[in-house]
């Protein structure tokens, strides 16, 4: 069998190469037409001789962008790397296919081993296939956070060099052009934008539209305080260019969370791989403690050991799930903007669709639908509340299909079970070739009597019995030995017949399905949970932006509002509705948002916020924050050191999960287990014998 996979493998992947070079033929002969011929023509004079990278980079990505299973990642990828890139579309699609490329060169031979490890297994199989083309979504993401990470840091330097270009010019837009020259840098093109931005006729509408985009909250930051700083001019400070030191507070803040990717990256780069490793584990261990102990090959080729197994792949999906729902969480450039068309999408806007789905969503203005839309709120989802119940609805269908599948599996493998391993009186040791060779014999042998009695529930031993006593199989067989064939047989045919769809397994895949429509909202009270993490390292991003705002002249509590709405992650829906009551009355609508919140340190901001609409400026109701400016900075270092230490906590133990449910529950439990009670039968068998 193993030498029949390996010539399988081997021909897949010549014919995967011979795919690939007449794919590339028709590719090459499809550009010498029309357009592609005139692009030519331009580049001629132009383009070098020998092989070029960047030429390479653009082909494939038009490859990918045309090969159909490529397609939506090349089409989601291109969503984060356009942000980044300011829509270059050159250096979009060359990143695009690199970073396709790498995680194909990945995945590609992981999917060869898989099919070798587990060609024996074909449930096993697809189920890996599938963990492995959701690997692709999660390398995808890694390679797009890497490159906003080198972001992050490029932008240290680029504030470092508009200090110097600032004193020099003396004027916000200036600087940010002189250093925004260096083409090879990711935060030069950003800086160029700004300054497109800053110079423009209409500078605070072209403003608004970069907050949508931009990378960061940081360059958010940076452009709005270039913004107020071109508009209202600079002060002087204590001495100092108030411009300036609000850049320094930005910097600080970037640093600060430099430090915490850092950690995070260091305390989760391996939890992922750990969480879903057991699964690439399941069959090899299994062929180790058959080899080795020959009494657990009945538990591990049996229902029982399928069952865990199940459990197993079932607890490192979840796990897997987890614990990138964990890494991700509160991250600074998480999309949280509606995806345009998804498939969701595509579902609802199928009148029958809709109507079946428009049952399960309650009604505008209930508890239950108040309930839903908070919780999306809070989890900072994406997803619309009918993409919600698309989600709920089709995971509970495939649930439910998969479960009556696997019952229906289980049962196959435990008749196949009977049919196919070596019948023998004992399983303490492992038989040689000889032994087997005769065992197989004995079970082809039952295996006729079993196709006899398949499907008659009322068959007595004593019919087997004399059906075998007739048959050629049992010619000069002593009355002992028949009887003993008969008890076997009619033991492996109370097996066979009671391996049957049964109702209780309908309710079961009932209750499943259930368990798979509360899934998504289960998911997304984790999310709500893992954010609540993150409240105190938010309110002290609010004191940051207040210190930068608090010392400008024209800013009001208003415009401090709308900062924080722009940058509020956790307490979004909140501050966005006391900006829109604002206008109706200030006081009013503070103390209903102080109201709204529960987090003490955002209450206080709050009443700073009223005393400064009412009573004292807006740098007397915020001074404490000046004068403990060093307190609140080393508070929030030490914040998110406890942040990051909780959520590895949490990230180890739901990482780990899996392997300790493989080596405990797979190997160790029925290693102990089946060996003890083995023994015990063999000991007592003997001892019968002996008297």
């Amino acid at each position: 069998m193993s030498n029949q996979i390996l010539y399988i493998i081997m021909g897949t992947a010549v014919g995967a190469m011979v795919i690939l070079g007449i794919a590339y033929y028709i590719l090459s002969k499809k550009m010498q037409k029309s357009e592609y011929k005139k692009i030519q023509k331009l580049q001629q004079g132009t383009k070098t001789s020998g092989f070029s990278a960047e030429v390479m980079w653009q082909k494939l990505y038009i490859f990918y962008a045309r090969f159909p299973l490529l397609k939506r990642y090349i089409l989601k990828l291109r969503r984060r790397l356009e942000i980044l890139n300011i829509d270059d579309e050159y250096i979009t699609r060359k990143d695009s296919a690199k970073i396709i490329t790498k995680a194909l060169v990945i995945v590609i031979p992981l999917f060869i081993i898989t099919i070798f490890l587990t060609h024996s297994n074909f449930l096993l199989m697809f189920i890996l296939v599938m963990f492995e083309i959701f690997m692709i979504d999660i390398l995808i993401e890694g390679s797009v956070d890497k490159k906003d990470d080198k972001l992050l840091i490029e932008q240290l330097d680029f504030f470092s060099e508009i200090r110097h270009a600032y004193h020099e010019f003396n004027m916000v837009e200036e600087a940010i052009y002189q250093v925004s020259q260096d083409d090879e840098k990711q935060v030069s093109r950003q800086g160029e934008k700004i300054y497109e931005i800053l110079i423009s006729d209409d500078p605070e509408t072209e403003l608004e539209k970069y907050y949508d985009v931009a990378p960061n909250n940081f360059l958010k930051e940076f452009a709005g305080l270039s913004y107020l700083t071109k508009e209202f001019g600079d002060r002087k400070v204590d001495g100092a260019s108030l411009y300036l030191k609000n850049v320094d507070n930005i910097t600080q803040e970037m640093q600060i969370e430099i430090l915490k990717r850092d950690k995070l990256n260091y305390v989760f780069r391996s939890l992922s791989f750990i969480s879903i490793a057991p699964v690439l584990l399941l069959e090899p261990l299994k062929n180790w403690a058959v080899s080795n102990f020959a009494f657990v090959k009945d538990w591990y080729y049996g229902k029982s050991g399928t069952i865990v197994q199940i459990l197993i792949l079932i607890i490192t999906f979840i796990s897997y799930i987890l614990v990138r729902k964990l890494k991700d969480n509160g991250s600074v450039n998480m999309d949280t903007k509606n995806i345009e068309n998804p498939w969701q999408e595509k579902v609802y806007k199928n009148k029958l669709a809709r109507k079946i789905i428009d049952l399960f969503i309650p009604k505008n203005g209930t508890k239950e639908y108040r309930k839903v839309k908070q919780l999306l709120i809070d989890a900072a989802s994406p997803l619309k509340m009918e993409w919600v119940y698309v989600n709920r609805i089709c995971i509970s269908i495939a649930t439910f299909v998969i479960s009556i599948f696997a019952f229906m599996y289980l049962h196959y493998v435990a008749i196949d079970y009977v049919y196919t391993q070596p019948t023998t009186d004992y399983n303490l040791i492992s038989l040689s070739d000889k032994e087997e060779k005769k065992a197989m014999e004995v079970t082809k042998q039952d295996n006729y009597f079993l196709d006899m009695f398949r499907g008659k529930l009322k068959t007595k031993q004593e019919e087997i019995e004399k059906a075998v006593e007739k048959s050629k199989y049992y010619k000069d067989a002593k009355p002992e030995e028949i009887t003993k064939a008969a008890e076997r047989i009619y033991e492996k045919l109370q097996i066979v017949n009671s391996e049957y769809f049964k109702a209780y397994e309908l309710l079961l895949a009932l209750a499943f399905s259930i368990v798979g429509y509360m899934s998504q909202i289960w998911i997304l009270i984790f999310q709500v949970k893992m954010r609540q993490l993150e409240m105190e390292d938010e309110v002290m991003q609010f004191q940051t932006i207040i210190l930068m705002l608090m010392r400008i002249e024209r800013v009001n509590v208003e415009i401090i509002l709308e900062w924080l709405e722009r940058y509020s992650n956790i307490f979004k829906s909140q501050i966005t509705r006391c900006v829109n009551n604002y206008e109706a009355g200030a006081w009013e609508a503070l103390e209903e948002l102080k109201n709204d919140i529960s987090y003490m340190p955002l209450i206080r901001i709050v009443e700073s916020m009223q005393a400064a609409v009412e009573k004292i400026p807006i740098k007397d109701a915020f001074d404490e924050l000046d004068s403990e400016r060093e307190y609140y900075r080393d508070k929030r270092k030490e914040a998110n050191d406890r942040l990051i230490s909780r959520k590895g906590m949490i990230g180890k133990v739901i990482g780990f999960a899996p392997m300790v449910c493989l080596f405990v529950g797979y190997l160790i439990i029925p290693l102990v287990f089946i060996g003890l009670t083995s023994m015990s039968e063999s000991f007592g068998a003997m001892s019968s014998s002996t008297f």
